[in-house]
């Protein structure tokens, strides 16, 4: 089964900052200045996430990261249920 495009969200790093991507809106956040950028989308379950990214540390290899965004779109007073439901697969896009 093909994913339509209007159900895809995307993950993009720059600066130290992540940014999550669904239609029309943008969640950033911080993700510290050792992920240079993500590689990968491993796993994806609702708001949480597992990603393969590059380190500064480690610039030849990718490492596994998690990312849970029910955590954070909470903390910015959007809701978790509303915001994720219709998104069915996330990509990385080049950082930006």
């Amino acid at each position: 089964m093909e994913t339509i495009p209007d159900s895809i969200a995307y993950l993009s790093c720059k600066g130290g900052y992540a940014v999550f991507t669904f239609r029309d809106k943008a969640v950033r956040f911080y993700v510290g200045p050792n992920i240079v950028c993500f590689t990968g989308i491993r796993e994806w379950d609702n708001g949480y996430l597992v990603v393969t990214c590059r380190r500064k540390s480690a610039p030849e290899m990718d490492s596994e990261d998690y990312i849970d965004l029910n955590d954070i779109l909470k903390k910015l007073y959007i809701s978790p249920t509303a915001f994720l439901r219709p998104i069915k697969k996330v990509m990385v896009r080049a950082d930006e």
